[in-house]
């Protein structure tokens, strides 16, 4: 299994691949995260319209992980950070932080943010770990409690 690194564009037919995989990764998530995943939502079509628009980056042939990056203000988000079950706890979640670190760097942003639902404790041990800390709760409408907490690590100079 070879484990490159590489962005995806809008024509790459891997985006099926990476599709399919954050559905299988996020499955876990039905019944467990109320409102359910976005992921559900989610369809090639606007895959190809995300790539367009912000950076798809992928590990593995066959696709084993994948993240999205988005620029906005003074800040990289991440969304959609997705493993393959049979592939976590290798260091590929931290691969790609490290890619999104090295992308926020060059665009000149101060901060990398990605989201995790308040049921997902493992996720926020993990994330905190890596050097995140939590900035913020958020709610989805309809609810009356925080569905989500934001976390947010400071940008570093990438290692040579």
């Amino acid at each position: 299994m070879a484990l490159t690194l590489r962005r995806l564009g809008p024509d790459d037919t891997a985006l099926a691949d990476a599709l399919a995989l954050i559905r299988t990764s996020f499955a876990y998530m039905d019944g467990v995260i109320d409102p359910p995943s976005s992921m559900h939502s989610l369809t090639l079509d606007a895959l190809r319209d995300l790539a367009e628009t912000q950076e798809i980056w992928t590990f593995g042939s066959p696709l084993i992980a994948c993240a999205i990056f988005t620029v906005k203000a003074n800040l990289l988000t991440v969304g959609k950070l997705a493993v393959a079950p049979q592939a976590r706890g290798t260091g590929l979640a931290r691969q790609l932080l490290t890619q999104a670190n090295a992308r926020a760097y060059t665009h000149g942003l101060s901060r990398i943010e990605l989201q995790s639902r308040v049921e997902l404790t493992g996720n926020h041990a993990a994330f905190t770990r890596l050097g995140f800390r939590e900035v913020a709760r958020t709610t989805h409408p309809g609810f009356d409690r925080p569905t989500s907490i934001t976390f947010q690590r400071k940008t570093t100079p990438p290692a040579p």
